[in-house]
């Protein structure tokens, strides 16, 4: 029986209505992150969970439409799942496929708080995991033009930092040597499998070879394997991970070759059945696993700090407490590793 069947999907479940509520933030990616938050409500108590959708038309739609999907009743978590998955719920096709998944994300992750809130329990406690400090870095870009100030700035007040950064096209050998000398760069994030998106880095060969030979240690996330970056990489399979193209333990076997550590996204991976069978079938396989965001606004960014404390705290998760990724991050951020910090009941964090 695999870890959810066995410890969360008879959870008992009783929803009564619920509520959707918009965030929206300017972050470091020069962009204006909107996602909205999902309140289930019974019994007394509420669950939260968020959608991390990224095209803000489609939380426009969504919060227009309101909450329109046919939840209540008195399921099992597992039910509930199985109930959510068979109903439509894009009031409108979204403009990405994988949002899909994030949504799902979102509505089945405050169904996991509301039911162990409901139970008086803790997920540690349901899975019977002890959370341990999670280690964090920052992800970022450094801008159009490419600067050191989004990593300067931050080390400056916070000096222990470590960071996982965006090459992109016009980085130089004078910004590369400068991130060198700051010995605080863990991963690089070639985003090279975002082909049409805002993120798309259009690296080529060259680019890789600049950063590949200047970070010997750091992990080397999404590339793009055409025939020359293959064999440009290929001395350095045992740090390539992967991370866009993981929504479940099905594309993790497809990779062009066994991974040492594969990014497991939550909101990717989207339903907890899903989600927890990758756990499962890394950890049987020693494959190496690290969390990622999705620049969460609000509980999000909990719930995955809470599964890395329970799952791969000591690896670079891309799990830092949401306003170093804000444009005027404040001065008095916890810095790596976090404390364990879960509530008294539930499946919150912080």
């Amino acid at each position: 029986m695999s870890l959810f069947e066995e410890r969360l999907a008879d959870l008992p479940l009783s929803i009564d209505d619920y509520a959707l509520d918009r965030l929206q933030r300017d972050v470091s990616s020069q962009f204006t992150r909107v996602s909205t938050v999902i309140r289930l409500r019974g019994g007394g108590e509420e669950g939260v969970g968020e959608d991390v959708t990224y095209d803000a038309v489609d939380h426009d739609v969504l919060q227009a439409a309101g909450p329109v999907l046919a939840l209540a009743g008195d399921r099992t978590l597992g039910e509930f799942c199985e109930h959510l998955e068979g109903l439509e719920m894009w009031p409108e096709p979204p403009q990405r496929e994988p949002s899909r998944l994030y949504r799902i994300w979102g509505y089945e992750s405050a169904a996991l708080d509301l039911a162990l809130r409901q139970a008086g329990t803790t997920l540690h406690a349901a899975l019977g995991i002890e959370p341990r400090p999670v280690n964090f870095v920052v992800s970022l870009r450094l801008g159009e033009p490419a600067t050191l100030e989004p990593v300067t700035s931050r080390l400056e007040r916070y000096p222990s930092l470590r960071f996982k950064l965006d090459p992109t096209t016009d980085w130089t050998p004078e910004i590369v040597d400068a991130l060198v000398a700051t010995g605080a760069v863990d991963s690089v994030d070639f985003k090279g499998l975002y082909e049409g998106t805002i993120v798309d880095s259009h690296a080529g060969p060259e680019l890789y070879e600049l950063v590949v030979g200047a970070f010997p240690d750091a992990w080397i996330e999404d590339p793009k394997l055409t025939e020359e970056i293959d064999a440009l990489l290929r001395p350095h399979r045992d740090r390539i991970t992967w991370d866009a193209p993981i929504h479940g333990v099905a594309d993790i076997e497809a990779l062009p070759f066994p991974p040492r550590m594969v990014n497991i996204k939550p909101s990717r991976l989207g339903p907890l059945r899903s989600l927890f069978g990758a756990y499962e079938y890394c950890r049987e396989r020693g494959i190496g696993m690290y969390g990622g965001g999705q620049f969460e606004l609000g509980p999000g960014r909990g719930h995955i700090q809470y599964l890395a404390s329970l799952f791969h705290p000591d690896t670079p998760n891309d799990t830092a407490p949401a306003p170093y990724n804000f444009t005027d991050f404040p001065a008095d951020l916890p810095t790596s590793p976090l404390d364990p910090q879960p509530h008294s009941t539930g499946f919150r964090w912080g």
